[in-house]
């Protein structure tokens, strides 16, 4: 735990992460991969706690856009995150690593259902706490879902990892000018609308003053980001 900046943090996974080149679905290296990560920083005594998408498997946003009805499409996102979690346990419980699923929806048969008080005691424990179906509510994103456990679970820092190596000013897959960020503040990503999370989520990290790390899922960053290092972009305030 010496080494370590910080002694509880939430990792936001996106659910594209978890589809590898695929793009789509779940692809089991990809996730063994990540696994391996979680396991590293575990093992040093760090206290996890997991916020996944479902973004692979259904989009909600997007579907409702095609003229499905909008809680209807975030209801089956939130079976979507399901479905990733429990593919995250199982990869994270082959390497030995404690886990608990907690579903903001009920579905008693595959894990349990979202408690703050039982999470906090897994924590404690040394389990990572898998959070799935988003806050339950549809018309909230996983980023919101992920925010909002950072908070009540007072976690110090939210990480977001993501394919790019941090925030820029615009795409970098798109173009090839745009300039990273080593740091920026809230009120700075919110008035340039930058894509780290979506308004809800950093106006909650803001007002709680809990930093929130972008960086690349893959190369040991996790790590990295628990041990002081910054190898993306920090969002804090002033």
């Amino acid at each position: 735990m010496s080494n370590l900046t910080y002694r509880r943090v939430l990792l936001k996974l996106s659910g594209e992460s978890l589809a590898g080149e695929k793009g789509f679905g779940i692809d089991p290296e990809t996730v063994s991969s990540i696994c391996k990560e979680i396991a590293d920083v575990a093992s040093m005594g760090l206290e996890v706690v997991l916020v996944v998408g479902g973004g692979n498997i259904f989009r909600g946003i997007s579907s409702s856009a095609k003229g499905m009805d909008r809680a209807t499409a975030d209801y089956m996102g939130m079976l979507a995150t399901i479905l990733n979690a429990m593919a995250i346990q199982e990869a994270l419980e082959k390497i030995k690593v404690p886990t608990r699923v907690l579903s903001a929806i009920a579905t008693t048969e595959l894990c349990e259902p979202y408690i703050r008080r039982k999470a906090l005691s897994h924590l404690e424990k040394g389990r990572v706490v898998i959070c799935a179906a988003g806050t339950g509510n549809p018309y909230f994103t996983t980023d919101t879902a992920a925010a909002l456990r950072a908070m009540e679970l007072r976690c110090e820092a939210i990480i977001k990892a993501t394919r790019v190596d941090g925030v820029y000013d615009k795409d970098p897959e798109k173009f090839d000018d745009a300039v990273k960020f080593d740091h920026i503040t809230y009120e700075e990503t919110l008035r340039r609308h930058l894509k780290v999370m979506d308004t809800t989520a950093i106006t909650l990290a803001q007002e709680n003053k809990v930093p929130i790390i972008v960086c690349n899922i893959s190369g040991g960053n996790i790590k990295r980001v628990v041990c002081g290092e910054n190898p993306g972009t920090i969002v804090e305030g002033e």
